[in-house]
């Protein structure tokens, strides 16, 4: 019977080494060393990205108080404040609408000119009573000058500015102005197609610069008149003398 006792208790003991046998569910110390070497691992990453992010967050705050410092009493000029953009125009509206959100002012209508005189319609014209005189006849020489223009106008019709000139061909026959003694200014406001005439005798005599006497009387034929009024000059009348 002892001898079975001894049987049994070598046979728990041994087993086949001499390592004691570890406890089911626990792992050997090389394994609970690797753990903590990875859990210290990964903290020291978590502290890492920890710093990262708070450094990265006070960068940000210092950039945004360098883009955008407070002004003080002391910074001249005003403050830019931007606009909002405007709409785009639709596809309907008018170009001067949509630039200038407006409609164009109306055309301010312009004052209408006065109407002034015009000394082209300023006429002189030139006649003579007959067209044929005997030889004791004596022709009167006529200066007519009508406004043409569509209001009153002021006309010098002096003797200043009055001439009767009568030739033959190219030959200078007699020149009021050669002998005549005195001259003055007679200004006239004329209406739209109102005249004024002045008549000159002419005793069918020469005449030359300076009033010279001449003995030389006209012969029988044709001859032209010419008046003037200062710079205006008339048509030419043709007359004859017997």
């Amino acid at each position: 019977m002892a001898r079975q006792g001894g049987k049994s208790s070598g046979a728990r003991n041994g087993g086949g080494g001499g390592k004691a046998a570890r406890p089911a569910g626990r792992q050997s110390p090389a394994v609970y060393r690797r753990r903590r070497v990875v859990l210290a691992t990964l903290l020291a990453c978590l502290l890492v990205l920890l710093g990262v992010g708070a450094w990265g967050a006070v960068g940000l705050v210092r950039a945004a108080g360098h883009a955008a410092p407070s002004r003080t009493a002391d910074d001249a000029g005003p403050v830019a404040t931007p606009s909002a953009s405007a709409p785009a125009p639709s596809a309907g509206a008018s170009p001067t609408a949509a630039a200038t959100g407006s409609a164009a002012p109306s055309a301010t209508p312009s004052a209408t000119a006065t109407p002034t005189c015009d000394p082209a319609k300023i006429a002189v014209a030139a006649s003579t009573d007959k067209t044929v005189y005997a030889p004791t006849e004596n022709p009167v020489l006529t200066l007519k000058v009508t406004n043409q223009n569509s209001i009153p106008c002021p006309v010098n019709v002096g003797t200043s500015q009055m001439e009767y000139l009568v030739a033959s061909g190219a030959d200078r026959i007699f020149d009021s102005k050669d002998c005549q003694d005195g001259s003055a200014d007679l200004v006239k406001t004329l209406a739209p197609g109102a005249s004024e005439t002045a008549n000159f005798p002419w005793p069918r005599v020469r005449s030359t610069e300076g009033c010279k006497a001449v003995t030389i009387k006209p012969r029988p034929g044709q001859y032209v008149l010419t008046t003037s009024l200062g710079s205006i000059q008339s048509k030419k009348a043709v007359f004859e003398l017997q």
